[in-house]
């Protein structure tokens, strides 16, 4: 059943004159009867009627993109690719034709503002949501974002993920674009005990996160099948500690510290890793903004990279070839996702069989990462 705007003004006890000044801010009104209007919105998921260009359609000309935070590269390279595919090339006249608006949100990581981005985008009834990064593992924000998508899509919205695993049990996806985080955590995790690292250390991502829980078990599965984790005390096999006492689930843990994705938490993880195991010869940061951050920890404490200790990054972002050493990582084919995620929100591209697609992850090995130092 529809709901009206006299249905949210019924449940705001004011006049539907009052709900209308408020949701086009045209018109002075209380702050006190805002938020009862604005509450009575969301509790009925009253959606607005877009400008009169659009109430013939079922969707307006507007596509949201949303992101965790546009100065990160990862988002900014993802969030740029897919609104050149949206707004199109243009011919150069000032006259739109097939374009969309794009509209880049920037949640600031927060779960709450992602379901308050998508509300909005819904009012507005925008032809496509393109949403980016990693999703947040709590089961009552899962459970919302499904009810929420599953409302823009019976709308027409079409729903694209990008870099995102798919969400369970839903249909209102019209295709989710996943990176092989696992994949590539395992190869990059391989390569470093190829070269002969024992004692590696994990600089890891937030614990709420997908992407850090799949980069951190594709870590972890290589750690294992090495037989590097569980030498008895807490420190990993191979170091010339103990042999009694601990388990190889103290030693995932111990060799693990979760913080942001910001070189300041990669420079405040390594400190706390080296405090635990001084030993270590590798670090492996949740993505390369970690790792730079990890690098600056190790040099000063008058350590050389990577004569001491190897670091690695992920996603190779723009900046990681011209780090000193270049920084070994995987690359992520960010651009590329988010052009696709843009040509599936504009109708351009078929969806994968499925509506699901894994993009496949590259290791980069580069100067950052050498054979461990014979002590």
């Amino acid at each position: 059943m529809t709901v009206t705007l006299a249905d949210v003004a019924a449940r705001a006890r004011v006049s539907p004159a009052t709900v209308s000044r408020v949701l086009n801010g045209n018109y002075p009104v209380a702050a006190s009867t805002r938020d009862r209007v604005l509450r009575a919105v969301d509790d009925l998921d009253y959606v607005l009627n877009g400008p009169a260009s659009s109430l013939a359609a079922a969707t307006s000309d507007l596509i949201g993109i949303l992101v965790n935070d546009i100065a990160d590269p990862f988002f900014g390279i993802m969030a740029g690719a897919a609104q050149t595919e949206i707004g199109g090339p243009g011919d150069g006249s000032g006259r739109a034709g097939g374009e969309k608006l794009a509209v880049v949100c920037n949640t600031g990581g927060s779960p709450a503002r992602e379901l308050t981005y998508l509300t909005l985008l819904q009012r507005q009834r925008a032809a496509a949501v393109v949403l980016t990064g990693g999703a947040v593992e709590d089961p009552a924000h899962r459970a919302a974002m499904s009810a929420k998508l599953a409302k823009l899509a019976d709308a027409g919205t079409r729903v694209v993920l990008c870099g995102r695993p798919p969400l369970p049990d839903s249909e209102s996806v019209l295709a989710a674009l996943a990176f092989d985080n696992r994949g590539g955590g395992r190869r990059l995790t391989e390569h470093l005990i190829s070269l002969g690292h024992r004692r590696i250390g994990y600089a890891a991502g937030p614990l709420e996160r997908t992407t850090t829980r799949h980069r951190l078990e594709g870590h972890r599965d290589a750690m294992r099948a090495a037989g590097l984790y569980g030498n008895g005390d807490g420190s990993p096999a191979g170091s010339a500690a103990g042999s009694a006492g601990g388990s190889a689930a103290g030693d995932e843990e111990r060799l693990t510290v979760h913080g942001s994705y910001d070189r300041s938490s990669g420079y405040d993880a390594t400190v706390e890793l080296l405090r635990r195991e001084p030993g270590i010869t590798a670090v492996v940061a949740a993505n390369d903004t970690v790792a730079l951050g990890a690098a600056a920890a190790i040099r000063d404490r008058g350590l050389r990279i990577p004569e001491d200790i190897s670091v690695a990054g992920f996603d190779d972002l723009p900046f990681s070839v011209d780090v000193v050493p270049a920084l070994t990582t995987v690359r992520l084919p960010l651009f590329e996702a988010g052009a696709r995620a843009g040509r599936l929100a504009m109708g351009k591209e078929t969806p994968p069989p499925g509506g699901i697609a894994t993009i496949p992850a590259e290791l980069m090995v580069r100067g950052s990462t050498a054979v461990p130092r014979v002590e």
